[in-house]
């Protein structure tokens, strides 16, 4: 819940215009701010000074009109007048702002009163509806988000290099950073799981470079993106404050530790997980895998969407190349970990003075990982493609049988499994290749009307443009070329 919610006392999905006109009477709020996610996945701004409530009823009423053509591609500037209309459930209370300001998300409208078809948190919305619809199933998900702080050098207490994994003070620099971070996230709505320092940390250029990652919890796939794009406007901000910079960049430089955005997602049906059956994984679960399997290949298209998107996506890191899953695997491209489905009491375990419950069932926590995207990604058209290649995979006929094909149970970059590894399809290693992928599988988007055909047509677009089929063989061996493209897509995303 956020701020607003928690001060009405209203769960989001219950709160009204009224409630919001009440809330910035009783608070004091000054300001109004709409955002909105535009075709670069970062979050825009329009704002309101509060006249009166007249004013107020008016803007939440009938929003406001915006440029459409500054804000997506693939919409012409004959034709760019759009409308963005407030989310009541998403007000929160700006945590930077020195005037005290209420900011909702919105919803684009195009001239005729209908939610635009192509904006990308309506395309998210009718790919779950599409899977509620078919199947009766909820699509949940949450983010992890990894990110680079970027700062001067520290002398002090010097972590050892690519070594900084779930790193303390003194040695990690930027724990107290992340957890200011985690706050203000959480009160603008956002469900976090915990935060920690990643393994990444070296030193470029005169400049410190520490990596870490904040989890959420699993929720309605629509909340999952609004909660990921909220929370990198956050991390960025703050860190403008405190002059630090930071990155969501899916690689630095070479041979380092590159940053991802891992996507974990369950299923939910009547209330209830329809994940994990009898202990273990269910065949709902399997064929949902063996779908964005199937969409593997084009999914990156949403999910690595800059050239440097494939330097991070290399043979023998832990980022994946090859199209398969399984389970506590980080090889894989799909990884499913287990360690909750085994009703042992571990808590029991752990504590001596706790009485062991046997029928302790932690199922509810089981999650399957796919980890091929980074922080490039626009959330919401990313979460929509997942969605379409769950819905894919209940649809095959035979879906349990692609999904065992592709399964695997070994470390495939080893020497030793070189034969299983060489029967596995790659990932495309550009943004050049990912574009012809998803012409070849755009009809699996557009079904059911989930993904708009210009939006398919302008992806192409964007991705053809960068001309970078050999760009990873191009620059190899070129640090000043690296350095370059680094810092060009320093900010993606």
């Amino acid at each position: 819940m956020t701020s607003v919610s928690a001060y009405l006392g209203k769960h989001p999905d219950q709160i009204t215009k009224a409630d919001i006109m009440r809330f910035v009477r009783e608070r004091g709020i000054e300001m109004v701010d709409f955002m909105y996610p535009a075709g670069d996945g970062r979050i825009k701004t329009l704002n309101f000074v509060i006249n009166d409530e007249q004013y107020l009823d008016n803007i939440l009423t009938f929003g406001e009109r915006v440029d459409g053509s500054s804000l997506f591609p693939f919409i012409e500037a004959g034709r760019s007048d759009l409308y963005v209309i407030p989310r009541f459930r998403t007000a929160f209370v700006d945590p930077f702002a020195e005037i005290p300001t209420l900011t909702m998300l919105c919803a684009y409208f195009d001239k005729d009163g209908a939610r635009l078809e192509s904006s990308p948190d309506f395309t998210l919305h009718k790919a779950c509806k599409a899977l509620k619809d078919e199947f009766g199933i909820e699509f949940q998900a949450m983010g992890e988000l990894e990110y680079y702080v970027v700062s001067d050098l520290d002398p002090a207490f010097p972590a050892e290099n690519q070594h900084g994994y779930h790193e303390s003070d003194p040695f990690a620099k930027f724990n107290s950073f992340r957890t200011e971070c985690m706050h203000l996230i959480a009160q603008t709505g956002g469900c976090i799981k915990y935060g920690h320092s990643e393994v990444g940390n070296f030193t470029l250029e005169g400049k410190n470079y520490e990596q870490n990652e904040i989890e959420f919890l699993p929720v309605a796939a629509e909340d999952a993106a609004d909660q990921i794009t909220l929370a990198k406007w956050i991390i960025r901000t703050l860190a403008w404050k405190r002059g630090l910079d930071v990155t969501f960049a899916p690689k630095i430089t070479v041979g380092k530790a590159g940053s991802g955005m891992h996507i974990h997602m369950r299923l939910v049906k009547d209330g209830g997980s329809v994940t994990v059956s009898d202990g273990g994984l269910s065949d709902i679960a399997k064929r949902a895998i063996a779908g964005l399997l199937k969409l593997a290949p084009s999914i990156t298209a949403f999910g690595n969407t800059v050239p440097v998107s494939y330097f991070r996506l290399v043979p023998h890191q832990e980022a994946p190349t090859n199209i398969c899953w399984g389970y506590s695997n980080r090889s894989a491209l799909i990884r499913v970990p287990l360690g909750w489905t085994s009703h042992t009491d571990m808590c029991a375990a752990a504590n001596p003075s706790e009485a062991v419950r046997p029928d302790i069932d932690g199922s509810f926590k089981q999650t399957f990982e796919m980890r091929s995207p980074d922080g490039s990604a626009n959330a919401y058209l990313l979460l929509a493609a997942l969605c379409v290649g769950v819905r894919l995979g209940l649809e095959l006929p035979d879906g349990l049988e692609q999904a065992e094909k592709t399964f695997v149970d070994v470390d495939i970059h080893k020497k030793e499994n070189a034969a299983r590894l060489a029967a596995l399809e790659s990932l495309p290693d550009s943004c050049s290749a990912s574009a012809d992928c998803l012409e070849r599988q755009r009809a699996f988007y557009e079904a059911c009307g989930v993904f708009d055909s210009r939006a398919i047509d302008g992806a192409i677009r964007e991705l053809r443009a960068f001309r970078d089929g050999t760009l990873r063989h191009d620059v190899e061996g070129n640090p000043t070329k690296v350095a370059e493209l680094v810092r060009k897509y320093l900010h993606c995303g």
